[in-house]
């Protein structure tokens, strides 16, 4: 099981982040896309990096172009390396 994140750990990390933020266990962010094919392209995108990670995040599609990430280690019960390394992964895609 991966180890948890300390708070400040949490904080550090988040520091390194464009947008995202913390919401109890896991770390969001909400992003606009140009219209809802941009979305479902990006979502596309953010799903290839994680099936590739084998770490998934909740993925929500609302509005017509607005796309909301929750990512979080259900196994381990809080947030690890991984999640802050998977956000990362996913602010290097384009379109978002």
């Amino acid at each position: 099981m991966a180890d948890l994140l300390t708070d400040p750990d949490i904080d550090a990390r988040l520091a390194d982040l464009d947008g995202w933020t913390r919401d109890g266990d896991a770390i969001v962010r909400e992003r606009e896309l140009a219209d809802f094919a941009a979305a479902l392209a990006w979502v596309n995108a953010v799903g290839q990096e994680a099936e590739a990670a084998n770490h998934h995040p909740d993925i929500l599609i609302h509005g017509w172009n607005k796309v909301r990430l929750s990512v979080t280690n259900h196994s381990a019960g809080g947030l690890t390396r991984a999640d802050f390394d998977l956000a990362a992964t996913i602010d290097a895609l384009p379109g978002g």
